[in-house]
């Protein structure tokens, strides 16, 4: 018998599930919707939907699984819609959005089984074109689960094995403070730090051209959807103001021992800081995506940076961006080359290291 499960929002993560679920499972018909025309047009084009719905409605209806790949208040408002609807008897609803709290709160008394759910993938692209099947292959993705059974969680995992995901199962409080401490402060931090340095430019012009290196790179998360991390504030508001509390009180500190020049206080500090570091997971998808850069010392010549990317392209390795890092006369500039997954990451390593003289390190 055929299966039918309805995604709403055919962004990048709506789109690349249904990739992951076509893969996988051949019976299943995916039917599409999203309130921009194109974006459906495209995504039908595509082969990435086998069928539109004409309205939110029709789609739903006739769905056995229901995914909702749109932000965090537009869940709210089609869940409250979906109450109204006359769904299949054993229908199962889920989320993609990145907090939980406010959600389940809502689900609480729906008529229909809904488990909250957060794919902790992303890329540096966004929308319908960038649908890519293999954009959540090792990351961890999130359950909610309040009321419904464990068998209906494992027929929704069954659904996504194709993505090759880590499934976790947690509390909706517990998932908010972790994404606070380790996705929403960093963003906020980050965005901070490029509009202070902004400010800061307007009396050191000079600044901005310096920023280009690791500022840049530190900062790189602050280059997010304003109007999705608007929405995740305020959905995530007290976790987060818990962690600005931490982080405040924290600063403070430092800014105390700068003040008392307490030297033995902020070796410690840096110390255990760099220990901490070094003892994180390399290259592991969680809360904030990873970047898989490869950093190239290269001479400033005509034709290196054609001689790199041709030596890619000739082993099809797909890059996704790439920039230099620094390039002066007769010294050695760092292109940096970042691409989508680990895979690609260590082939273009390896590729580079055995053609070219070229170092190649990841940092």
């Amino acid at each position: 018998m055929e299966q039918k499960v309805f995604i709403v929002g055919l962004g990048l993560i709506g789109s690349s599930l249904a990739l992951a679920i076509k893969k996988e499972h051949l019976n299943v018909k995916i039917i599409g919707f999203d309130w921009h025309e194109k974006t459906g047009a495209i995504a039908l084009k595509k082969d990435i939907v086998s069928a539109l719905a004409i309205d939110f409605a029709a789609g739903a209806k006739e769905a056995d699984i229901i995914i909702l790949a749109v932000p965090v208040f537009k869940t709210i408002d089609y869940l409250e819609e979906l109450a109204q609807l006359q769904l299949k008897k054993d229908v199962i609803v889920t989320d993609v959005a990145s907090t939980k709290g406010q959600i389940m709160a809502a689900a609480t008394n729906l008529p229909f089984t809904f488990i909250g759910g957060h794919p902790m993938a992303g890329s540096h692209k966004s929308g319908v074109t960038a649908a890519d099947v293999n954009l959540f292959e090792n990351a961890y993705y999130i359950f909610t689960n309040q009321n419904a059974p464990q068998s209906k969680l494992r027929l929704l995992e069954e659904l996504l094995r194709g993505t090759r995901a880590k499934f976790v199962e947690l509390a909706p409080k517990e998932h908010d403070q972790i994404t606070a401490m380790l996705s929403h402060l960093p963003h906020i931090i980050a965005a901070g730090l490029v509009t202070q340095g902004d400010i800061f430019n307007q009396e050191h012009p000079r600044a901005k051209q310096l920023a280009a290196g690791g500022f840049r790179d530190i900062t790189r998360i602050a280059s997010s959807d304003p109007i999705m991390w608007t929405e995740i504030l305020l959905s995530n508001k007290t976790a987060i103001l818990q962690q600005l509390e931490s982080w405040t009180e924290e600063m403070k500190k430092v800014q105390n021992w700068l003040v008392t020049e307490d030297e033995g206080a902020i070796f410690t500090f840096f110390n255990q800081a760099k220990d901490n570091r070094d003892r994180l997971p390399v290259h592991k998808n969680g809360a904030i995506p990873a970047f898989y850069d490869l950093f190239v010392d290269v001479p400033d010549a005509p034709g290196v940076i054609a001689e790199v990317t041709g030596l890619l392209g000739y082993n099809q390795i797909n890059l996704i961006n790439l920039k230099i890092q620094e390039t002066r006369e007769d010294i050695h500039g760092i292109l940096q080359i970042s691409f989508r997954n680990e895979q690609d990451l260590m082939r273009a390593k390896a590729c580079i290291l055995q053609n070219t003289n070229y170092p190649a390190r990841i940092k």
